[in-house]
C-alpha cells in the first residue's frame, strides 16, 4: 500500500451522524493499528458536501465541510471511496437544492474497481439509485428504503435481509451500525485480517459478514470476544503463523499457564488452541498456493514440517474437493 485511499464522505444536512461517525471511527482506528504496527497510513478521510456547515441529523452543526470536489480519473492518483449516508425519515428527500446538486456530482463519476469505489451506507443507496449508479448491481439499504430503493432503480438486484453487500465498485449496507460491518470488511481487504481484527476489538464490535457470503475467514472467526490476552495471542500467531508454537508458547505470549489458556480459548473462542493454529496455518497456505506458491513453499510459509504434514492437515481442514496441488492450479 502506498499512497493512502481517499476517503469522501457526503454530508449533506441531515446525514445520520452513526451513518459517518461509525465507519470514520473504524478508519481512524486502523490507521493507528497501522502506525502501531509500523506500516504507513491506510486512508485519508476528507467530509465533503453542498454545504460547507451542514447540520446533522442529532442537530450539531458541522464546519469546514470541502467542496464536491472534481474526481476525473487520473493516472497515478491515490484510489478514492465516496460514501454516501443515510437520512431520518420514511423516504429520502432528492427535491432540495442540496440534494440536487449532490445528485448532479454523482452522475459524473465514472466508477472503478479498486480506483473509484461507491461505498453507501444505510439509505445512501437511495441516493445513489437516483444518481443512475446501481444500474445491473446489486445492492440493499435499510428495510424500511427497500421498496423505494427497487423503485429508483428498477435494474438493480436489491437484495434483503443483508448486512452488506459488495457488487463490482459498489458496497452497501443495511441500517446504520451495518456501517461499521461493512468499514471492517474494507479495512481487512486493504489491510489485512489481523488489522482488521485489532480495529474491531478496539471499538468492542464483532466481525461479521452478510447472512449469504461465505463462512468467515478464519482470520476473522472466534475473535467474537473481549479477552485481551487472547487477542493478543490470536494477533501473535496470524502475524507468525511458521513459527514454532506450543500451548506452552503461546501461554507465555498471554501471561497465562497452558492449561488457563486453553480454558479461555474453549470459553471465549469457542476452538482449542491447537486447533485455531491449525486453522490459521491452512488459511496461510491456501493464500499462498493462490498467489502461485508451490506446495513445499506454501508449507513452508504456513508453518508445516513438510508438504506431507500440510496435505495431511488439508484433508481435515481444506477446502472439500481440492487438493493442495488443485488450488495453485
Amino acid at each position: 500500500m502506498t499512497a493512502p485511499i481517499r476517503v469522501l464522505f457526503v454530508m449533506l444536512p441531515n446525514s445520520l451522524a452513526l451513518d459517518w461517525a461509525g465507519p470514520a471511527e473504524a478508519l481512524r482506528t486502523a490507521n493507528q493499528v497501522l502506525l502501531g504496527l509500523r506500516q504507513p497510513l491506510g486512508f485519508q478521510l476528507e467530509f465533503i458536501g453542498p454545504v460547507s456547515d451542514p447540520i446533522s441529523s442529532v442537530g450539531l452543526g458541522l464546519r469546514d465541510v470541502k467542496p464536491l470536489p472534481d474526481l476525473s480519473v487520473v493516472d497515478g492518483a491515490p484510489p478514492v471511496w465516496v460514501v454516501l449516508l443515510g437520512q431520518p425519515g420514511t423516504t429520502i428527500d432528492i427535491r432540495s437544492a442540496h440534494s440536487r446538486a449532490t445528485l448532479h456530482w454523482l452522475r459524473r463519476l465514472r466508477l472503478q474497481p479498486s480506483r473509484l469505489e461507491l461505498v453507501c451506507i444505510c439509505a445512501g443507496s437511495v441516493l445513489a439509485a437516483h444518481a443512475g449508479l446501481l444500474a445491473g448491481a446489486e445492492a440493499t439499504t435499510h428495510h424500511h428504503h427497500l421498496a423505494e430503493l427497487q423503485a429508483a432503480a428498477p435494474d438493480c438486484h436489491v437484495l434483503s435481509n443483508r448486512v452488506f453487500i459488495s457488487s463490482g465498485a459498489i458496497c452497501s449496507s443495511a441500517g446504520v451500525t451495518t456501517g461499521i460491518d461493512l468499514m471492517l470488511h474494507r479495512i481487512a481487504g486493504v489491510c489485512g485480517p489481523v488489522v482488521a481484527a485489532k480495529v474491531a476489538e478496539s471499538m468492542v464490535v464483532a466481525l461479521r459478514r452478510g447472512p449469504s457470503d461465505p463462512e468467515l475467514s478464519p482470520f476473522l472467526s472466534h475473535r467474537g470476544h473481549l479477552h485481551p490476552a487472547l487477542h493478543r495471542v490470536q494477533d501473535a500467531i496470524c502475524q507468525q503463523p511458521q513459527a514454532v508454537w506450543s500451548v506452552a508458547d503461546m501461554a507465555r505470549v498471554a501471561c497465562a499457564s497452558p492449561r488457563h489458556l486453553s480454558r479461555i480459548f474453549a470459553e471465549q473462542a469457542g476452538i482449542a488452541p491447537l486447533q485455531y493454529l491449525r486453522r490459521i496455518r491452512i488459511t496461510t497456505a491456501e493464500t499462498a498456493l493462490k498467489a502461485g506458491a508451490s506446495v513445499g513453499r506454501a508449507a513452508e510459509l504456513a508453518g508445516f514440517s513438510s508438504d506431507t504434514q500440510l496435505r495431511r492437515a488439508w484433508r481435515q481442514l481444506g477446502p472439500r474437493g481440492l487438493s493442495p496441488s488443485a488450488v495453485r492450479d
